[in-house]
């Protein structure tokens, strides 16, 4: 269980919560589009990290290279579409969530997309999982925090009624973004779905500017100033102090710890913008906070049994079609052997019993089965696209093959018997 936390730590999570920060007030700043501050931000982290990625993980990227065979067959375009819908997801969150800061405070902007645990549980819910009392109460804290913050921009309307709703639509945008990426992961690691989802992104962010007709050069200094920052601050320090703290720590508290963004970056935004808070917006913002604090630490939604108990099915996940063979389960071994009837001739020989020795093959099902569907998965940590961290995935299960001559079993990654 993650449970150190060292000053190496505390200074990992600091860092982190004050990179994040600075994602609102930066793009605030600029005066460029907000849809090009979104396609930049992408752009040169892909640029940044696609490199490092190739460094880190040639030999998983050329895996991928190498199946991409089996990428295209029938089973597998679920995962592939899945996966675009997901950057499309990730695509609108920075278009909302960036265009809101321009239109309304950086406070309500930040305080508004940090009810994304808030969205993901009702999604989840829509799919079957059923919500703890805690995770209500929170989803109830939060509604009416944000209805009391945005209290004053409902009243006034204009561009701050509609910053506000963008930030709403950041927020779920997120989570489905989150949702979907649970459905999309398959057999890859995060780092390479985040540095594809954010090239997939960062394509479609750019379609958009090319039919809008967005200029996406010719910024002024404060816009280039900006966009160095979202590169050096969100997208290198941020997420790589979060990696790091995320190997020290447990993610519940690293998602408690980032909620802290909306003071820091409200601070920073009035510090550097002379951009103040409304006092009757204080309230609702402390609202948003407790809400979505009670909603991670709750440990969101828990699957449900009902319909499982009705259905009979027992919460395992379906054994895949694109598996390479079907198991079947190895034969019975005997544990006891019956004694020989009493009326049997003492000149007979005693009876021959066939044992079985334990080599037969495990079923890979066990594996695939292993967190049953009853178990709460860790909290699901995204941030601004950074992508899931620290997450619970049922990945493709090792088959265990026997090799003649060798003791005991061998394992072989489900993956090959696709390239066949």
């Amino acid at each position: 269980m993650k449970s150190r936390i060292d000053p190496l730590s505390l200074t990992a999570m600091a860092v982190t919560v004050v990179s994040f920060s600075a994602t609102a007030p930066l793009t605030a700043y600029a005066s460029a589009s907000p849809l090009a501050m979104a396609f930049w931000r992408n752009f040169l982290g892909f640029a940044t990290l696609g490199p490092l990625l190739l460094l880190l993980r040639r030999r998983e990227v050329v895996r991928v290279a190498r199946g991409e065979r089996g990428l295209l067959r029938r089973e597998q375009w679920r995962p592939l579409v899945f996966g675009f819908l997901a950057a499309t997801a990730l695509a609108c969150h920075f278009a909302a969530f960036m265009t809101s800061t321009r239109l309304t405070s950086v406070a309500m902007s930040t305080a508004l997309v940090a009810t994304q645990p808030v969205w993901q549980a009702l999604i989840a819910r829509t799919q079957g999982a059923r919500m703890s009392r805690r995770t209500r109460a929170g989803l109830t804290l939060s509604v009416v925090g944000a209805a009391a913050a945005g209290g004053l921009d409902i009243r006034s309307g204009g561009t701050a009624l509609l910053g506000d709703l963008l930030a709403l639509l950041g927020a779920l945008a997120q989570a489905g973004y989150t949702a979907l990426s649970e459905k999309a992961r398959t057999d890859v690691s995060t780092p390479l779905y985040s540095t594809v989802t954010s090239l997939i992104c960062g394509l479609e962010l750019l379609a958009v500017c090319w039919l809008a007709d967005i200029p996406l050069t010719g910024f002024d200094s404060s816009t280039q100033l900006s966009l160095l920052g979202l590169l050096i601050l969100p997208q290198l320090l941020g997420l790589g102090s979060m990696n790091f703290a995320l190997g020290r720590t447990s993610a519940t508290t690293m998602s408690v710890l980032l909620l802290l963004e909306t003071p820091v970056a409200a601070l920073a935004a009035w510090w550097f913008m002379g951009q103040g808070i409304e006092p009757a917006t204080v309230p609702g913002l402390l609202l948003i906070t407790i809400g979505v604090t009670v909603v991670v630490t709750s440990g969101g939604v828990e699957q449900a049994t009902a319909q499982q108990g009705r259905d009979g099915s027992t919460g395992i996940p379906p054994y895949p079609a694109y598996a390479p063979y079907t198991p079947q389960a190895p034969p019975p071994r005997p544990h006891q052997h019956p004694r020989p009837p009493q009326s049997q001739s003492q000149s007979q020989p005693p009876e021959q019993h066939l044992t079985f020795p334990d080599s037969g093959k495990r079923d890979p099902r066990v594996d695939w089965a292993r967190h049953a569907g009853t178990e709460t998965p860790t909290v699901t940590l995204t941030h601004h696209g950074a992508g899931a961290f620290d997450t619970l995935f049922l990945r493709m299960p090792r088959v265990v093959k026997e090799e003649p001559g060798v003791d005991g079993p061998t394992e072989a990654l489900a993956d090959r018997g696709r390239r066949r």
